[in-house]
């Protein structure tokens, strides 16, 4: 094994620059997202957490709360270009508590049975190999330690994916499969496998459910169809063929018909299904 078991997820997450310009918008959709996470793992003041691929900082910021200055939150992300954006907000914001530590949480050395709760948003689906990751990561819980990450369920059952890859599609043609359960964002959407998974990594009261929230993109029908040709699978579709700007406008524009339905009074609410996970160590 190489010193960094996801080399080609480390080269592409640290060349995706478009995740930190658009930061701020991403932070607003996904902010249910991170409430719920935050709730199911009922943190307590003084714990230690881990934030596994924490990003560009959210997830880091809203645990440092909730754990208050005797707690740590330890950061874990592959992607040195997003960790210097978190980075920056945590220097910013002034939680010496909170540290941002680039490392592939598959193999890196943490200190064993040194954290009361790991939890992801959304960081989890990328690992080469996830039981030896999941196995990595309960060294570093103490015994009785919780496990709780949110990832993707089915991709038809979440528009946010769905919706602008259905029009890029129809205007440029299909992507080529990815090989089943390979590492990315829907990599984790089997509720069994990823049970499989964790139980295997040696945790026990393993529990995968699915749970539904709202996504809330802050910029209207207009502000999430532009997005989505620059983050996500229309702009990976934009970028396989070569598309035009003109293909790029086509698709924005299709998207916002498709998005249009989840306009509400209080702004854009857009269904997510997640698969809710945890675990403890024994």
């Amino acid at each position: 094994m190489t010193d960094r078991a996801n080399q080609d997820q480390a080269e592409y997450w640290s060349a995706q620059q478009k995740w930190v310009d658009h930061q701020e918008t991403l932070d607003a959709t996904l902010a249910p997202v991170l409430t719920g996470l935050l709730e199911q793992a009922c943190l307590r003041p003084g714990e230690h957490v881990l934030d596994i691929g924490c990003g560009t900082g959210a997830s880091l910021l809203s645990i440092a709360q909730a754990v208050g200055p005797k707690g740590a939150v330890m950061g874990a992300d592959i992607s040195s270009l997003l960790l210097s954006r978190a980075r920056d907000r945590i220097a910013k914001a002034g939680c010496e508590n909170v540290r941002a530590l680039e490392c592939d949480a598959q193999i890196y050395d943490f200190a064993p049975a040194s954290v009361d709760c790991a939890m992801s948003r959304f960081g989890v689906m990328f690992f080469e190999d996830p039981v030896a990751a999941f196995a990595n990561i309960a060294r570093a819980l103490k015994p009785g330690g919780r496990l709780v990450f949110l990832s993707w369920a089915d991709l038809q059952k979440n528009p946010w994916f769905d919706v602008p890859r259905q029009v890029a599609f129809d205007q440029l043609g299909p992507l080529p499969k990815p090989e089943p359960r390979a590492p990315g964002p829907m990599a984790f959407a089997e509720r069994n496998y990823v049970s499989d998974i964790l139980t295997s990594a040696g945790l026990k009261d393993v529990s995968v459910s699915e749970v539904n929230v709202l996504l809330t993109p802050p910029d209207g029908v207009a502000g999430a169809a532009a997005i989505s040709t620059r983050v996500g699978i229309a702009a990976r579709a934009l970028q396989y063929f070569e598309g035009s700007s003109d293909d790029a406008h086509a698709i924005e524009d299709g998207v916002a018909k498709a998005m249009k339905k989840y306009e509400t009074p209080a702004g854009m609410r857009v269904p997510a299904a997640l698969n809710l996970c945890t675990a403890v160590r024994g």
